[in-house]
């Protein structure tokens, strides 16, 4: 690993500052995405900025209009934390299938997807909650939608010298929801495919990851679920639709054919759950 000099802000207003002074400088968060590219070589940045512990940043908000995650919050803090494990436990189920419990340690829900990933987890329970990224940056802050946020792999909306302060839902965004995530292991292994079905009233939300460019709605099949009751013909048709919405490819993973079988599938079982739990 390569010298660096480290720069430690204690203000979003400073952080921002020192990113135009060094406009090549890395943001340290959680790290572990980071740390892996700086020890195999694949990035070499000359100045490093860290920020995880920028009062801003920091804490989980449950108010009665807004659930607002900080941008340092990690993932063992969001699935640790009392309310959200009971008003949104697939949004917990998502952050506690990442890494090891070292890595939910360090690993940030914000840097999961600012990170841009295909496979995200937790972007695809916060795409179905219809969540809004907020940042700060010179020319002050911004709401962007998730679902505007991801414009191909690891490619955001972010502007330069912009940092992601926190994500926000409404507390009624769903009434239920399902996460599915498959993996070649069950523990410690990246998604094979992930996916996130909720339901609110009669309208459906589903996002999968791993199976396009980014973390993606599947708005066609959120158009044909709507209003209809989820009978076993119902299901088969939007598993059949969502096969041919998305664009997986072939990886060490799995086949671009394995995956589009496991979207189907997945998706079909989502739907009986939530079925099932009226």
């Amino acid at each position: 690993m390569e010298n660096f000099v480290y720069y430690k802000p204690q203000t979003l207003k400073e952080c921002v500052s020192l990113l135009e002074e060094h406009p090549d400088a890395a943001l340290l968060n959680g790290g572990t995405d980071l740390i892996i590219q700086m020890r195999e070589g694949l990035r070499i940045p000359t100045d490093i900025i860290d920020i995880k512990n920028i009062p801003d940043l920091q804490g989980i908000k449950v108010g009665p209009d807004e659930i607002f995650i900080g941008g340092a919050v990690t993932m063992s803090q969001v699935y640790d934390h009392p309310e959200l494990s009971k008003l949104f436990p697939y949004l917990c189920d998502a952050a506690r299938s990442v890494g090891s419990i070292q890595i939910r340690n360090r690993a940030t829900i914000a840097g999961n997807l600012v990170n841009a990933s295909p496979l995200a987890d937790t972007a695809t329970p916060l795409l179905c909650l219809e969540a809004v990224i907020h940042t700060y940056g010179p020319n002050g802050t911004r709401e962007i939608p998730l679902n505007e946020f991801f414009v191909f792999v690891r490619k955001t909306l972010l502007e330069p010298n912009e940092v992601v302060t926190g994500i926000s839902f409404k507390p009624d965004a769903l009434d239920k929801a399902v996460f599915t995530k498959l993996s070649r292991r069950n523990e410690v292994d990246l998604s094979t495919v992930c996916c996130s079905v909720g339901r609110k009233g009669g309208e459906y939300r589903i996002a999968f990851g791993s199976v396009a460019p980014t973390p993606l709605r599947l708005l066609d099949v959120e158009a044909y679920l709507k209003d209809k009751e989820l009978t076993d013909d119902v299901r088969r048709e939007a598993a059949e639709i969502a096969r041919g919405t998305v664009s997986p490819i072939s990886d060490v993973r799995a086949s671009k054919e394995y995956r589009l079988d496991m979207v189907a599938n997945i998706l079909e079982d989502a739907l009986a759950i939530l079925q099932k739990e009226g």
